[in-house]
């Protein structure tokens, strides 16, 4: 069969277009960044609950909440000066951040100085926010999709490799993976700082507004048609996925007998089918279906993968239905959320992309606040320790928060179907 030259070269022209330098920069310091983050969340609940902290289910929740209070109050700030002055200092002043965050972690002997940590790393945590705005700069809207599922695959590759990392890392100490992200974080630093070129149009930076307040913007901002539904719906999903990531650890501790090393690889294993959802079937659905039902079925898959995953034990399944319960999980996550940020990202004009994303990640950040909370009042039975009805009933309360989700989603996704036709 011919080819056509003319398609062929517009497809090359396309994908060149795509594929950038910056892009490719900022995907490899989001990715970078990520490993480090992905190296703490199987290791922080399990570091807390034993000695010298020996924290509480309840103290735990707040521990993991905490950084996404600072961030909700601190990350609009960033966002804001990320539209104004750019893209890249705030990303370097983020990531150093983490760095001396992830070192008093690991330094620390008191419970303290592990919150210490958290809200150091927290108050400069807005790099996940500029990083979108950073790609939203960078792509056009018809590519938009195409670079968040890319950003989703750096988060499902940090993902692999930051558990495992900190598995093979904990057997010579609980406290050597905190060392290795802080040193990993330094190192994306620097490198960011003399690497990663400005992407903010000065004329952007130009058209910018005084704004008001990010929680009175947030709470306005579902009143908007569009934008509201994305906020409100992201705000459900991140919330019951943190009670799940902050309640995994304990749950496997507690029904399978796992350590750091063993959580490590189970969160390796969820980045796997994560990286693959999004990294190559994620914009190829997209094109074909569109992000509105990507959304729905994603929340979906997510509602009764928790409602399944408690269940599961020694006895009642084993290691093989832990396995495909979570990758339900990770696959409706990596559908569902990349598909939020696309939506919201083309909601946005181009001078708006760091209010916007910032509003949505702001609103996750509270949902990240929320959802520990929620899942270390669940989790805490009346000797400030977990039993199986505590398991059950905070699985199930985040299966049931994405249930709301699913029927908001729904709901919007029928709506938009019948004004269109």
């Amino acid at each position: 069969m011919d080819r056509n030259p003319t398609t062929e070269n517009t497809t090359d022209k396309e994908a060149e277009k795509f594929f950038t330098t910056p892009l490719v920069i900022i995907f490899v310091t989001v990715f970078i960044d990520l490993i480090g983050f992905g190296m703490v969340i199987p290791i922080l609940p399990y570091y807390a609950n034993t000695e010298p902290f020996n924290a509480t289910p309840f103290e735990i929740g707040i521990l993991v909440g905490v950084y996404s209070l600072m961030q909700f109050f601190f990350s609009p700030i960033l966002g804001r000066l990320s539209d104004k002055y750019g893209r890249r200092p705030i990303l370097f002043i983020s990531i150093l951040g983490s760095a001396i965050g992830y070192f008093v972690i690991g330094f620390a002997e008191t419970l303290f100085l592990v919150f210490l940590g958290r809200i150091i790393g927290g108050i400069t945590g807005g790099n996940i926010s500029t990083a979108q705005a950073y790609i939203a700069d960078i792509t056009t809207k018809e590519n938009r999709a195409k670079g968040m599922g890319l950003f989703g695959a750096a988060f499902g590759i940090g993902f692999i490799l930051g558990p495992a990392i900190a598995g093979v890392l904990s057997k010579y100490g609980v406290h050597v993976p905190f060392y290795f992200a802080a040193a990993l974080s330094l190192a994306n630093a620097i490198a960011l700082y003399f690497i990663l070129p400005e992407s903010l149009k000065a004329k952007a930076a130009d058209q910018l507004s005084i704004r008001k307040n990010r929680l009175i913007e947030i709470i306005e901002s579902l009143g908007e048609n569009e934008f509201g539904v994305i906020n409100l719906v992201y705000f459900l999903l991140v919330t019951s996925f943190s009670i799940m990531t902050y309640a995994f650890v304990l749950y496997t501790a507690f029904r399978f007998g796992y350590d750091p090393e063993h959580n490590g690889y189970l969160f390796a294993y969820i980045g796997v089918i994560a990286i693959i959802t999004q990294g190559f079937l994620f914009s190829r659905l997209v094109k074909k279906f569109g992000e509105s039902p990507l959304i729905v079925v994603g929340c979906l898959l997510m509602v009764v993968s928790l409602f399944a995953v408690p269940i599961v034990g020694p006895q009642s399944g084993g290691v093989a239905a832990l396995l495909f319960g979570m990758a339900v999980l990770s696959v409706g996550n990596s559908l569902a959320s990349p598909a939020l940020n696309s939506l919201a990202s083309k909601s946005a004009n181009e001078s708006d992309q760091g209010r916007t994303m910032g509003i949505l990640q702001s609103g996750a950040s509270l949902a990240r606040v929320v959802g520990p909370l929620i899942g270390g009042i669940l989790l805490n039975n009346a000797v400030n320790a977990m039993d199986d009805s505590t398991l059950l009933r905070t699985f199930w309360t985040a299966s049931a928060i994405m249930f709301v989700a699913f029927l908001v989603a729904l709901y919007s996704w029928r709506l938009k179907r019948s004004l269109d036709n």
